[in-house]
């Protein structure tokens, strides 16, 4: 029996993923739990696993194909399997699709006589993905306003189809008819040969006139004289009558002649002409710049990332506070713990030094570790002290969490983050453990920089970036001599705290670093 398998909600908020590769080709058996495709949402990339024990029938979808959640993307061969039981499972299916595709409610179906064939549309409506992601209300709205869902592009949440949508589709179609209503010629009649501009356009002044395509200034007349037959012309040749220039009059009104329109109508064809010369050739020059750019997906982990960054960007006012730390007894004091760590199998970098210094900081400056809770206007003072790690990926920017930092040694820290690192450069890291963070640490000198203004990682309120560690001139015990300096750069949400509170910050993580000691009080 044949067994469709949606593509399932992977984490919270994820409304679509791109099929990044199949595991198995159609006719291969699988079992159940056994991985069939790897998928990349805006979060993580993630296997998919098969739900039941059979045969692959059909992939529906290729590798590199971004599809909502929800949507069919292979067809399983099951034995043994009734026709209730796969039915069974095609309802739960439909069930479990995206909130795009909505069923009427028990007051739709009271109020509506049509709510049964709303429902039937909503289940039925083809589009290129399998169906138009509209909920009842706007499906009405595009029946009363003649138009067609299919051809529209949603921009609600998930692709979904809006009200908004199918309004501006309707203006956009009166417009259109009323462009072609304005542009066909109407009944020849031998009324008199005046012809008044309408009552809310000056004569000649319409943006589109045919004026303004040759170069000429419309005649500011408030009437113009021709003859039926060159009225005809005109209409004919698209021309306004009031933008022809012309020299004769009848009765001190101004006359224009066939001849005078022919030439006018020459004159804007040329015009049009070179316009449409210029914008060839602005379309081939485009044309050669794309063929000579190379163009890259923006989705994903990299989508996701923007959204973050411009989300953090337009909403925590942000403020960066930098200093500088001698820090050559904490390199001495690593160089002789590393020797230790070795032994045990274990990789000791700076990173889980900074860790507890940082932890130093937010217990003294408990602000740093908060979150502001708009909704309910309150500051939440975290009691955990979860720190991300920022790693840089083939994917981008990945931000792993270490839970629980202040009950850890160095040693633990240093082996948990080396294999979440790991795992986040493989990215085989799961969607859990790169949420939760109370506070973050981004380390800028891996690439040789000194200071740095990081964004906030939002909803959290400050971030940390470490510089390079490197030898320069410091004033020691009344001396200029070399010494190791790490250089630091604390931005932060400037609606939670302000200046002082991000200096001290600052300063008790630099005396933490300055003497290594210390760390073991923490």
């Amino acid at each position: 029996m044949a067994r469709e398998f949606t593509l399932p909600d992977v984490g919270e908020g994820v409304a679509e993923g791109e099929i990044v590769s199949w595991l198995v080709d159609e006719g291969d058996p699988v079992s159940e739990d056994q991985s069939v495709a790897e998928v990349e949402t805006d979060k993580a990339l993630v296997e998919i696993p098969s739900p039941v024990n059979g045969t692959v029938r059909e992939l529906h979808a290729e590798a590199g194909a971004v599809v909502p959640v929800g949507t069919v993307i292979v067809t399983f061969d099951v034995e043994g399997e009734t026709a209730e039981t796969a039915e069974s499972d095609s309802e739960t299916a439909r069930s479990s699709e995206p909130p795009g595709v909505d069923e009427p409610d028990a007051a739709d179906g009271a109020s509506e006589p049509d709510a049964a064939n709303e429902t039937a549309e909503a289940q039925e409506t083809p589009t290129p993905t399998g169906r138009v992601f509209a909920p009842p209300r706007v499906r009405r709205l595009a029946r009363a306003e003649g138009v067609d869902l299919t051809a529209l592009e949603g921009n609600g949440p998930g692709g979904r189809l809006t009200e908004a949508d199918v309004h501006a589709a309707a203006a956009d179609e009166d417009e259109s008819a009323r462009e072609t209503d304005e542009g066909a010629p109407t009944q020849e009649t031998e009324e008199p040969s005046v012809e008044e501009p309408p009552a809310d356009t000056a004569p000649g002044t319409d943006e589109q006139s045919p004026a303004s395509a040759t170069g000429h200034e419309p005649a500011d007349r408030e009437r113009t004289l021709a003859a039926p037959a060159t009225r005809r012309l005109a209409r004919e040749a698209g021309v306004d009558l009031d933008a022809v220039p012309t020299d004769e009059s009848h009765d001190g009104e101004a006359f224009v002649t066939p001849e005078a329109v022919r030439a006018y109508a020459e004159t804007q064809q040329a015009a049009q002409a070179a316009d449409a010369q210029r914008v060839s050739a602005r379309a081939a020059d485009d044309a050669r710049t794309r063929e000579r750019a190379e163009r890259i997906p923006y989705r994903g982990v990299r989508k996701a990332i923007g959204e973050q960054m411009e989300r953090s960007a337009f909403t925590a006012p942000h403020v960066t506070h930098t200093d500088e730390v001698d820090v050559s007894r904490l390199v001495e004091t690593r160089s002789r713990l590393a020797e230790h760590a070795d032994e045990q199998g274990i990789r000791l970098t700076y990173m889980p030094f900074v860790m507890k210094a940082v932890v130093a900081g937010l217990r003294a400056y408990p602000l740093l570790n908060s979150q502001l809770d708009e909704e309910n206007e309150e500051i939440v003072q975290l009691s955990q002290y979860n720190l991300g790690v920022a790693v840089a990926t083939d994917a981008g920017l990945l931000v792993p969490v270490v839970e629980d930092v202040d009950r850890k040694g160095l040693l633990q820290l240093a082996s948990e983050l080396e294999e979440l690192v790991a795992r986040a450069r493989d990215r085989s890291i799961s969607l859990e453990e790169m949420q939760g963070g109370t506070f973050t640490i981004t380390n800028v000198g891996a690439l040789g920089g000194r200071f740095a203004t990081p964004l906030v990682n939002y909803p959290e309120v400050g971030i940390l970036a470490l510089g390079a560690i490197d030898e320069r001139p410091w004033v020691h015990e009344g001396e200029v001599v070399a010494r190791d300096v790490l250089p630091l750069s604390l931005s932060f949400d400037h609606r939670v705290l302000d200046g002082a509170v991000a200096a001290g910050f600052t300063n008790t993580v630099a005396a933490h670093l300055r003497e290594p000691e210390l760390l073991l009080l923490e």
